[in-house]
């Protein structure tokens, strides 16, 4: 349900509400103000039928049946209401109604009392506090339901004391027709009349109020519609939205929002438009720096290679001078090799950077991959006189779905390091296993190590080393094999963390997510 259905639907059930309980409320007042005047009337006439007959009781008593008549003529213009005349205790002794009562018949004489007190401020026999302005009493006809009451006290001087009652008048007031209903009664003079202008009103309460929803709530869907476009199409879309003056888009909170979104979205714009270029002068560049230095180099080192194996094959009696050539030689040869390490790095992160590239997974055995990574570097670990061991965690093959020629690189960059900087006679181990459904590779080896201050940055491709472990990297190190490490394992969804102590070996772990059964086997390769 939108925002404006639901404004529109509280609106409604608000007026509803508020109809019915203004017809409530004006109902229960008319109703009191109705019995309020009844209970007026009724307490006029049985203050004058007291006046003038003071010997109500004692006719009663000479003459029941004359008297029953003459209660009645004095109803001869009021014949809806009865009129009764009641002993002290509330015994019904007279009446105008025709309904047959039981003998002994008797009304509840707590209302008589105070409708008695209500009509002359007290009772003779004792003082009852008043409740409201008018009695609702027993209708000896219609004992279901209470009637407006009225009643007078009637005092015998010659048998009682002056103090006390002998008996009481009583008018039951009732409107035209059948016995009171308040249901009725509402329905005829409150429901009915004010039904029509309640209406009226609602509806045109409803139709100002949709019409403020509606002023609310385009503006609003408009700038959803908007913010929907700009979070599908991204800073690539073509039609965002352009800010407007405050003249033509208004100068309320909601036009102003508009336009200050308009406005963010076109400066955004701007800035990605910004860096956009930025980012694609960097990789341009890098991209071009690659291009322009693999060929020098490439040529400096088959050069260089060539002199020194010239060298090697001569006789073993040759000058100093050409002695100190040779090492000189190896000097640049071996920071030539940097230099061409450092060119194609840089060139592998500016792809593997590039958002479109792709990994071209396949499902492998991790332990055969190891093994054949392992016996790539086994010559040359044992020509330095190091010790290079793959160690499972069980026989059993661990399926891994990798991009094989990264991993590769990832591996080689490691397994390069670790032999480097190792010690004749130290210890490389290459482990893989399987923990909580990822999958862990670690290279560990006993060289220098890594100084502490140096080791959360390691992976950075900023980061340079320095001091020993700088110079035994022979030429200096940028760090970017490391940091390709880090870039080829996050694009397998994973983790690469180091611990090291100094002097004691270093040790790499690599970490990424074990590949599910319906994984697809083989994805798109990179463009």
């Amino acid at each position: 349900m939108t925002v404006r259905l639901r404004l529109a639907f509280t609106v409604l059930l608000t007026g509803l509400a508020t109809a019915i309980g203004v017809l409530v409320a004006v109902g229960l007042a008319f109703e009191r103000v109705e019995r309020e005047q009844t209970f007026t009337r009724a307490n006029a006439f049985v203050q004058r039928v007291a006046k003038q007959h003071d010997d109500l009781l004692v006719q009663q008593r000479r003459n029941p049946e004359t008297f029953a008549r003459f209660l009645s003529s004095l109803l001869l213009f009021d014949p809806d209401n009865q009129l009764y005349l009641l002993a002290a205790d509330g015994t019904v002794l007279a009446r105008t109604g025709i309904a047959p009562l039981p003998a002994g018949f008797k009304v509840s004489i707590e209302p008589v009392r105070e409708a008695a007190q209500l009509s002359t401020g007290t009772t003779p026999d004792r003082p009852v506090q008043p409740r409201a302005a008018y009695v609702m009493g027993d209708d000896p006809e219609y004992m279901v339901q209470n009637a407006v009451v009225a009643a007078h006290a009637l005092i015998e001087p010659s048998i009682r004391s002056a103090a006390e009652a002998s008996g009481y008048l009583y008018v039951v007031c009732r409107p035209p027709g059948s016995p009171p209903s308040r249901l009725a009664r509402l329905g005829d003079h409150v429901i009915g009349p004010a039904l029509l202008p309640v209406l009226t009103v609602i509806l045109l309460t409803t139709l100002l109020a949709a019409w403020i929803i509606g002023a609310i709530t385009r503006p609003l869907a408009k700038l959803s519609q908007e913010v929907d476009h700009a979070a599908q199409s991204g800073f690539e879309g073509t039609a965002l939205p352009q800010p407007q003056p405050v003249a033509a888009a208004g100068r309320d909170e909601i036009s102003r929002l508009r336009m200050g979104f308009a406005q963010l979205m076109a400066r955004l714009r701007e800035q990605w438009d910004r860096l956009r270029h930025l980012d694609a002068f960097r990789r341009e560049s890098v991209s071009n720096l690659s291009h322009d230095l693999r060929s020098p180099l490439t040529a400096a080192v088959a050069s260089l290679e060539t002199l020194l194996q010239t060298w090697r094959v001569e006789d073993r009696g040759i000058e100093t001078n050409r002695e100190a050539d040779r090492r000189l030689v190896e000097v640049a040869l071996r920071n030539t090799h940097s230099a061409a390490r450092l060119v194609r790095s840089l060139g592998d992160l500016a792809v593997l950077d590039e958002a479109e590239f792709k990994l071209r997974l396949m499902r492998l055995d991790l332990v055969e991959v190891l093994d054949d990574i392992a016996t790539r570097f086994t010559d040359r670990a044992h020509a330095k006189g190091l010790t290079l061991t793959v160690d499972l965690d069980s026989a059993e093959p661990l399926p891994a779905d990798i991009d094989i020629e990264l991993f590769e690189r990832a591996m080689a960059n490691l397994l390069d390091n670790a032999i480097r900087h190792t010690p004749a006679g130290g210890r490389i181990t290459v482990t893989a296993g399987c923990v909580s459904q990822h999958l862990h590779v670690t290279v560990t080896d006993t060289g220098c190590g890594i100084p502490g201050d140096e080791l959360d940055r390691i992976f950075d491709r900023h980061h340079q080393g320095t001091g020993k472990t700088q110079s035994e990297r022979g030429g200096g190190s940028h760090g970017l094999g490391l940091a390709i490490v880090k870039r080829i394992i996050e694009l397998h969804r994973g983790q690469v963390s180091a611990r090291s102590i100094t002097g004691v070996g270093t040790t790499v772990n690599l970490e990424w997510p074990q590949p599910s059964a319906e994984y697809i086997h083989e994805k798109d390769p990179p463009t």
